[in-house]
């Protein structure tokens, strides 16, 4: 179906871009958040939503009207996640019940995370056994199996997402070393943390490419190269021209990263078998990151 009225739970980096590629492609977005609107709402069409309260989100699916509804809703800070346990499950179990309860036999896409798995297994594909990490993993785990108990939902579960996001209140890994590096200052990352980053562009590409599908269930999106944040940090900095020595490692538990899973890696067991994702291939992280850094800010 083309030309579908797509709902946005969300205004982030993240739901922006999806929104931006949605339409291009002909849909008619709305984006929602508890939040005033961002620049991408203001364009595309923006509704207020507290996802904690039933009332708000009934009245969101009233005055929206969606053919198809794709949550990426806050609160993602995994670290305020692990400080605010009541309040994360709150926003994400809750905003998933109400969801299901408002958009009852509805078509949902959840943009979902690693943080499902514990971080033993090098990488894991959707075969594995779920047992979140933290704090934020259970509470988008919980959300998910709320989802996909309407046997009309899928969740795309989704790597460390990275691309330019300089107005963001909470700019990624990616921007963040990026902005330091090129300024000369230091930054410190952890050695022992694997993930496999997708970048921004490719989560909307798939999200644009399973809306027209019948798909449900879950669905991994990571990218192709599995890798320390070290490593990556390191790689900017050698990009930038800058000494590779402004890059100092850090175990994972003395970081603000201590929480996470030490290997946050996805691969998936589905995607080649399904037409609409065997021909986009994720990119590269350097070779994006490299790309990114060339053509500045304004690439994206």
């Amino acid at each position: 179906m083309t030309g579908q009225r797509v709902l946005i739970i969300g205004a982030g980096y993240i739901a922006s871009h999806i929104a931006r590629r949605l339409a291009t492609l002909g849909h008619t977005i709305v984006l929602s958040s508890r939040h005033e609107s961002t620049p991408a709402g203001e364009q595309l069409g923006w509704l207020p939503v507290d996802v904690r309260e039933r009332q708000s989100v009934h009245s969101l699916i009233r005055a929206a009207c969606p053919d198809t509804v794709i949550t990426v809703h806050g609160p993602s800070d995994i670290t305020w996640c692990e400080a605010n346990p009541e309040q994360a499950t709150a926003a994400h179990q809750r905003g998933a019940s109400y969801l299901a309860e408002a958009f009852e036999n509805g078509r949902i896409i959840a943009i979902s995370t690693d943080n499902v798995f514990p971080g033993h297994a090098e990488s894991c594909g959707e075969s594995a056994p779920t047992a979140p990490a933290n704090t934020y993993g259970r509470a988008k785990l919980a959300a998910e199996n709320i989802l996909l108990a309407t046997h009309n939902a899928l969740a795309l579960r989704v790597s460390l997402v990275y691309g330019w996001d300089s107005s963001g209140l909470r700019p990624n890994f990616f921007t963040t070393c990026a902005q330091q590096l090129r300024a000369a200052r230091p930054v410190v990352v952890p050695a022992d943390c694997w993930n496999t980053p997708v970048l921004a562009d490719d989560v909307a590409e798939w999200t644009a490419a399973l809306l027209d599908s019948a798909h449900t269930g879950v669905i991994h999106l990571g990218g192709p190269r599995r890798l320390t944040r070290l490593a990556w940090a390191t790689h900017i900095a050698q990009t930038y021209g800058v000494d590779p020595d402004l890059v100092s490692a850090a175990p994972q538990e003395s970081t603000g990263y201590a929480c996470r899973p030490r290997n946050a890696c996805l691969h998936s067991e589905r995607a080649a078998g399904i037409p609409e994702l065997a021909v986009l291939a994720p990119m590269d992280v350097l070779e994006a990151s490299t790309k990114l850094i060339l053509t500045g800010e304004d690439y994206l």
